[in-house]
């Protein structure tokens, strides 16, 4: 797994592997991550479906009630083919955003 640390998350990456693998891998480490900010892209993974996007769907909902954001990168699966529990966006970018508005909500109290 890649870990790059930005201001206020961390980007999880990984690079010829399968998504179950990757899956695998972040439930290992996820207790060094689990207070942060964090964005998954998935950008390398050229064969992915709504159903392996779901499989993320767990941690997702553990991370959210840590207080934290959980943004999944992929421009493979449409965000209307997931659960609203989780965060789909097709760029990295679009990813920091999120993040940063959440961040200002729990700041807000909202």
């Amino acid at each position: 797994m890649i870990f790059t640390k930005e201001e206020s998350l961390i980007i999880v990456s990984q690079e010829e592997i399968s998504i179950e693998r990757f899956l695998e891998n972040l439930q290992k480490e996820y207790a060094k991550l689990k207070n942060d900010n964090l964005v998954l892209d998935l950008l390398s993974f050229s064969k992915l479906t709504p159903y392996n996007v779901i499989s993320f769907l767990e941690v997702a909902k553990m991370h959210k009630k840590n207080g934290q954001s959980f943004v999944l990168v992929s421009d493979k699966v449409s965000y209307d083919d997931v659960p609203e529990e989780i965060n789909l966006v097709p760029t990295l970018q679009e990813a920091r955003d999120v993040v940063e508005m959440e961040e200002i909500e729990r700041d807000l109290g909202i």
